[in-house]
């Protein structure tokens, strides 16, 4: 087996561009490190443990340490590469991610929300890598752990044919877990690369209700469990939700609920 030695910072963490010309071929070999690879341009293939999968943009693979690789493209493919240590993440990071989701080399599957949040993430630890103060290592680190989160959840999700409820489904998931960022029907269009009409429309007639309605509906609930179950102060918890301003809270909470959050607290501190 070819070994290929990648140096890294004392931080354990490298981005870096990696070009292939036009019907390049990288032999067999492997790292010690880990390896995240992700599609920027172009079209190739990439053998992992014996399999040979298409890569190109949109597409990732992540490669643990020791395992045997190749590339070969029909294009000029540029990859982003993520070079890490095992120890570059904490303890915690390390069995529950890597040794549970990513024990051996794969390619990922990744779908329009997944895509999105690695883009997003990959931006982020390159703008650190720029940086020269005292808190670029530790925000790589972060990034890091929150960007083998984003994949590990993204491989949980059933992947079939992109049928509309699938991506209906796929929404509601997205809003599940971001109900607490500021964030719109466009966004969500944006990030499953449709039109705002389009989406609304598939996921009301999934769940009979818009992205709108249903965020809403997750922010008061989660808003209304706080209300009853913690000491918070009311700003507090409109925070906490997602909501930017009070007077948005308030006015969402009493179309909803039919009384104020502090009313909604107090009657029911009442009843008990």
């Amino acid at each position: 087996m070819t070994f290929r030695k990648l140096y890294l910072p004392h931080h354990g963490v490298h981005l870096y561009e990696s070009q292939h010309r036009d019907r390049n071929v990288v032999g067999s070999h492997h790292h010690d490190v880990y390896q995240l690879l992700y599609g920027m341009e172009g079209e190739g293939q990439i053998t992992l443990n014996g399999k040979t999968y298409q890569i190109g943009q949109d597409v990732a693979a992540l490669i643990v340490p020791y395992s045997e690789h190749s590339i070969s493209t029909t294009s000029k493919l540029t990859l982003l590469v993520l070079a890490f240590h095992r120890t570059s993440i904490d303890i915690y990071a390390q069995e529950e991610l890597l040794g549970k989701f990513f024990g051996a080399s794969s390619l990922l599957k990744l779908n329009a929300f997944a895509s999105s949040e690695l883009r997003r993430l990959l931006r982020k630890m390159l703008y650190e890598q720029l940086q020269e103060d005292l808190l670029n290592t530790f925000a790589i680190k972060l990034h890091m752990e929150e960007l083998l989160l984003e994949l590990a959840r993204s491989q949980q999700i059933p992947h079939t044919p992109d049928a509309n409820s699938l991506r209906a489904e796929r929404i509601c998931n997205y809003i599940d877990t971001h109900y607490f960022e500021p964030i719109t029907s466009t966004d969500i269009a944006v990030r499953m690369n449709m039109s705002v009409r389009h989406v609304s429309s598939i996921f009301k007639e999934r769940y009979q209700k818009t992205p709108s309605q249903y965020l809403s509906e997750v922010r008061i609930g989660v808003a209304s469990k706080l209300l009853l179950e913690t000491d918070k102060d009311i700003v507090s918890i409109c925070f906490e939700v997602g909501y930017e301003t009070v007077s948005a809270f308030y006015r969402t909470f009493r179309n909803m609920v039919g009384m104020s959050p502090n009313h909604f607290r107090q009657s029911v501190k009442r009843n008990n």
